[in-house]
């Protein structure tokens, strides 16, 4: 794979073809290239490895999920995403919600997530939120969302409205939410979600600080960290998480060094897993992590003080979310009876 900038004059990037449209969504090359940092994917990429090879299967349970996603018009990010976790999740009854849309103003290379000018929120969404994860009489449930920079406030607002309608009709379930770093906007977000906070409060790095700028263009890597270190200090009680992907062109150091970051800055739960490229025009897959690696990756984050760890191949930042916030718990019980 080749980085190209469009700045070094090297190589002409690719033309944009049209403007954004509102409500349009553009995927693979036509997103991409509005990105000021041209991915250029060679025929030397490596070749899949058998532990990251699945067996599909079509169960009842992953059709009635479809089906009651679709009659409330909502989104998830196991579809979108192309997560390879989705038909063990929707067969156990769990998904991770999209709100917002599923257009994002942001244009990152490695995401399948659609880009362009999104549509008006849908004001009826909180409620038709609630009425599916109802239905699925889920215990747990996982918010996310695409990023909104055309909203004033990132789109905190709506989270809570979620949040709030969510516990109304399942007045026992925790819920945990994967938010956007709301660039320009943390405080208001933050002041937002400490009138109404989630159980986990979950904000992903993605990758190590040397690989922002290809991997994250718009994102800021200190300012991720900042956004976590602030919820935590106004919200102490709450788990804050985080998750990394591997097979970027990062080192072993480079990813301790990242953990490192995130314990300084308060965060107590981690995901690692392994990145795969949704298309031959997204960020290419620079080495696929053998899973006694991921192994040493669970070692020093229990060495280095994370409550909870999943580390894996095919671990996603939602994946298995209910067993985090379970250990996190377990430790921080165990912690203050030693104390």
């Amino acid at each position: 794979m080749t980085v190209l900038d469009e700045k070094s004059g090297d190589m002409e990037p690719p033309k944009r073809t049209s403007r954004l449209v509102r409500g349009e969504k553009l995927r693979d090359s036509k997103k991409v290239e509005r990105i000021p940092i041209k991915v250029i994917n060679l025929d030397d990429s490596p070749k899949k490895p058998d532990w990251l090879r699945i067996r599909l299967s079509n169960s009842d349970k992953v059709s009635e999920v479809k089906t009651i996603l679709r009659s409330h018009k909502m989104s998830t990010v196991c579809e979108e995403g192309a997560c390879p976790n989705l038909n063990e999740c929707f067969s156990n009854g769990t998904a991770t919600f999209m709100i917002m849309g599923d257009i994002c103003t942001r244009r990152c290379p490695f995401c399948d997530v659609g880009h362009g000018k999104p549509n008006a929120l849908d004001p009826d969404e909180p409620k038709n939120l609630a009425l599916a994860i109802s239905k699925m009489k889920l215990k747990y449930a996982v918010i996310t969302s695409v990023d909104r920079d055309d909203l004033r406030d990132g789109g905190a607002n709506h989270f809570v409205e979620c949040i709030d309608a969510i516990r109304t009709t399942s007045p026992h379930i925790k819920v945990e939410i994967l938010v956007p770093d709301f660039r320009g906007r943390m405080s208001i977000a933050i002041e937002k979600f400490s009138k109404s906070p989630p159980d986990v409060f979950n904000h992903n790095l993605e990758t190590i600080s040397r690989l922002y700028r290809e991997a994250r263009p718009g994102a800021n890597y200190l300012w991720s960290l900042k956004l976590l270190k602030e919820f935590k200090i106004n919200n102490p009680l709450i788990p804050t998480k985080s998750g990394l992907m591997v097979g970027l062109g990062e080192k072993k150091d480079e990813i301790f060094e990242t953990m490192r970051d995130l314990r300084d800055h308060g965060v107590e739960m981690i995901t690692i897993g392994q990145y795969l490229q949704p298309s031959k025009s997204h960020l290419a897959v620079q080495r696929y992590v053998h899973p006694n690696e991921f192994l040493e990756y669970s070692k020093y984050a229990k060495k280095i003080g994370f409550k909870s760890d999943a580390c894996g191949p095919l671990v996603r930042s939602s994946y298995h979310a209910e067993k985090q916030i379970f250990e996190t718990a377990v430790v921080s019980s165990t912690l203050k009876s030693k104390r």
